[in-house]
């Protein structure tokens, strides 16, 4: 079939469909339940007013800033410099570690302790306890002890006087005390303490004083939380800054400049314990040396004394010297003894009888050299004679005799010179052996003496090293100083209320809110029944028709003419769609149904009937429901035959089956008549389909009312005999898994062209029709005729 050129289609599918009006459809949902979120509003905002009326509190914020300063080496005794060549105290304070020294839990528990920060002192407020601290404490307590059964545990203190006052434990009993005097408790021990505080202003308040014990590990806890360990300014600054927030400005102040004393103190106890386990270790080496260079000493003393040395190098140079001397003499006589031998020699020759002896030789003995001189003269006196005379001349015979007897004294004085210098050689190679052996020896004893003492050695340096540097740990343990230096001690720099208001006001509205929207939502995911047409829409592709609000009126029918009420206008919307859907098609039989009884099909079947009629048309209404038939009665009609008559009987004329309606002029309508037994079988009788195409000549629409195709199946047998197909669903009352039969329907074209009319809208179901919707008297919406869709047209 062919569509109407330049229109949009009356029912577009759902792919084609556009959410452009999803979160307008949502935000009118929601808003029907305005109530609720106004009500929540107010009492949301209404509980953030008391709550900040009765729990906020002025929080101060205090900050310190801290200089670490920086060790070198070569800084004598001050700082680490003392043992900067053991690299024991020269570490470089890094800023980095000291920050996560100081956020330490450990610190903070002595600060907790070395404060009783665990002890709470709180005074009768008007509506809630406050809390009181440092001189604003009218008492005093001073823990000794504390038992973990003391954790949480509360004492009220009544002020008597100036020196008594009476303490209240938790379990309500009471004992009279005095100020001062040690209080025992099977949970803790301590001693009160009266202030001036007391004396000074005795309001009523003051003399009744709450105390609480709390756990220190769970207080240091929170502190740690708390406070804020940050490095100042630039990244290469040494500069740390410390931030803490708390109700109590002098509190916050007492816990920073604690915590940086207890800094201090830990650092200096630290340093100071090192410097004394190392002026111990000193001592104790310095012991041990002296007994070990005792013990060198006497090693070195003994071996001198065993090899008769007291210096070795001067005495190797001695024995060189010795040795070289005896060498030389050596020398000198073996030259001698070789001359006296050639002497000898010399005078022993026949040839040698008359002839000079040699005198200039290097021999020292003087009675040798006389005798040499005598022997020479004689020889020059004979020589000089001989001249002169016979050879055997007395005189020369008297030369020659004494010649003989000087020649047999020089060869016995040779004799014993040379055996004399023969001796004394001797004696001199010996001597210059024994000197020779001690050269020898002497690398040996002098390795030997070198081990000795360069153990000696060693342990005099390690002695005099350890016996310095005790002196200086002694110095630097005399003079520890911290190595923090407080640029700003704790100050307070600004104050804020915390909770903040604006905060506090904000969440408890968005929570008012969201209370009511949560509860909404959670009603419709559990609501198993039809709410909004796009849970339709999400679940089918069949078109749907129209939709039809609540009726304000008692009357079945509701279509009158002149009538301009909502739901009225609504029939006629379906109207006019039926008539643009059924352009260039016949639209005559129209089947009504839906999924269980209850969902208005009758109603809307007898009132399209009657809207039908206002245009002049000639409209037939059959009841087809023979289960549960309510036409005639809804109708007014009087018994009379119907359907079911004519279907069994031959006798019956269809003619006698029409009758003109009272209720509705000009509405013509055949009843079911009698339940028969087997209503699924009658319907499939051929007369029936007679009946529909004899009233058809005579009718231009004729609807047809059946059962609920969700319960039987008799209106599948009417496929054939109809043109298109008014699937009935009502809000919050249809189920949503009874969408499914609609879609099978329409996908499996089990029924011809159907559509869905969705009745009982009302304001949560967020249609737009009805009082205030955009449909009725005082709205200037026009209605613009839509064109038809192609499941209609197709």
């Amino acid at each position: 079939m062919q569509r109407l050129a330049g229109t949009e289609e009356l029912f577009p599918l759902k792919a084609e469909k556009k959410d452009n009006n999803d979160i307008r459809n949502t935000f009118i949902q929601y808003s029907r339940y305005w109530y609720l979120f106004l009500l929540g509003a107010l009492l949301s905002v209404g509980a953030a007013f008391m709550y900040l009326r009765y729990h906020t509190s002025v929080q101060y914020k205090v900050a310190s800033r801290l200089l670490i300063k920086e060790n070198q080496r070569g800084q004598g005794i001050s700082g680490a410099g003392t043992f900067s060549d053991l690299d024991m105290f020269n570490s470089t304070k890094v800023v980095d570690n000291e920050i996560l020294i100081l956020d330490s839990k450990t610190l903070m528990e002595r600060v907790v302790q070395d404060l009783d920060l665990f002890t709470n002192y709180y005074i009768e407020g008007q509506f809630q306890d406050i809390e009181i601290y440092g001189k604003e404490l009218p008492i005093k307590l001073v823990v000794e002890s504390l038992h973990n059964s003391g954790y949480n545990k509360e004492l009220i203190i009544h002020t008597k006087d100036n020196n008594s006052f009476v303490l209240e434990e938790q379990d309500g009993k009471r004992s009279i005390h005095s100020f001062g005097k040690r209080i025992q408790k099977p949970y803790a021990t301590f001693t009160v303490l009266a202030t001036y505080k007391l004396n000074s202003t005795p309001t009523s308040n003051l003399n009744q004083v709450k105390v609480q014990f709390q756990n220190i590990q769970e207080v240091a806890s929170r502190y740690h939380n708390a406070i804020e360990v940050m490095q100042a300014g630039k990244t290469w600054t040494n500069v740390i800054k410390l931030e803490l927030t708390d109700s109590k400005p002098e509190r916050a102040k007492d816990i920073l400049n604690k915590l940086v004393e207890v800094y201090n103190k830990e650092s200096i106890e630290d340093k100071n314990v090192l410097a004394t386990n190392t002026l111990a270790f000193i001592d104790e080496r310095l012991k041990y040396l002296t007994t070990e260079l005792t013990g060198v000493e006497k090693n070195v003393e003994q071996y001198k004394s065993q090899n008769e040395v007291t210096d070795v190098n001067t005495q190797a140079s001695d024995y060189l010297a010795q040795a070289s001397d005896y060498n030389k003499q050596l020398s000198e006589w073996a030259i001698q003894i070789d001359i006296l031998r050639s002497i000898e020699k010399y005078l022993s020759q026949d040839k040698g009888e008359y002839r000079m002896v040699p005198s200039s030789l290097g021999i020292q003995d003087q009675t040798l050299m006389s005798l040499i001189g005598k022997f020479n003269e004689l020889q020059l006196e004979r020589e000089r004679m001989l001249r002169t005379t016979n050879p055997n001349n007395p005189l020369i015979q008297n030369i020659n005799e004494q010649l003989a007897n000087l020649r047999v004294n020089l060869l016995e004085n040779l004799r014993n010179i040379k055996r004399s210098l023969l001796i004394t050689s001797n004696k001199l190679q010996a001597t210059s052996g024994q000197f020779k052996s001690k050269i020898r020896k002497v690398p040996s004893m002098e390795r030997q003496l070198l081990e000795i003492n360069r153990q000696q050695s060693i342990k005099q340096n390690l002695y005099l090293y350890l016996l310095q540097k005790r002196e200086e740990t002694a110095l630097t343990l005399a003079s520890s100083v911290s190595h923090i230096r407080i640029i700003d001690p704790a100050l307070v720099e600004g104050f804020s209320v915390l909770p903040s208001k604006s905060t506090v006001y904000l969440m408890s509205l968005l929570l008012g809110l969201l209370i009511p929207f949560a509860g909404i939502y959670l009603k419709n995911i559990f609501k198993n029944k039809i709410q909004t047409k796009k849970e339709i829409e999400d679940a089918t592709n069949a078109p749907i028709l129209g939709e039809l609000c609540q009726k304000d009126s008692p009357d079945f029918v509701v279509v009158k003419k002149g009538s301009r009420a909502p739901i009225v206008e609504l029939f006629r919307l379906i109207r006019a769609k039926l008539h643009f859907a059924a352009v260039d098609k016949e639209n005559k039989v129209m089947l009504i149904t839906s999924s269980m009884s209850g969902e208005g099909k009758t109603f809307f079947g007898v009132n399209l009937a009657a809207s039908l009629v206002l245009t002049g048309k000639k409209v037939l209404v059959i009841d087809l429901d023979l289960r549960s038939p309510r036409l005639s009665a809804e109708l007014g009609l009087s018994t009379g035959l119907g359907v079911s008559n004519y279907l069994v009987s031959g006798k019956t004329q269809i003619h006698d089956l029409i009758r003109l309606t009272d209720m509705v002029p000009g509405l013509y309508a055949i009843s079911a008549g009698p339940i028969p037994p087997d209503p699924a079988e009658m319907l499939l009788s051929k007369k029936l389909s007679h009946l529909i195409n004899e009233v058809k000549q005579s009718f231009d629409h004729i609807i047809i009312d059946t059962s609920p195709i969700g319960q039987v199946a008799d209106a599948l047998v009417l496929s054939p005999l109809v043109d298109s197909t008014i699937y009935l669903m009502r809000y919050n009352y249809t189920y949503r898994k009874q969408i499914e039969m609609i879609d099978e329907i329409y996908r499996n074209r089990t029924l011809p062209h159907p559509m869905i009319v969705l009745n009982d809208a009302r304001k949560e179901n967020g249609n737009g029709y009805g009082y205030g919707y955009g449909y009725g008297y005082g709205y200037e919406n026009k209605y613009q005729a839509p064109t038809p869709s192609k499941e209609l047209l197709s």
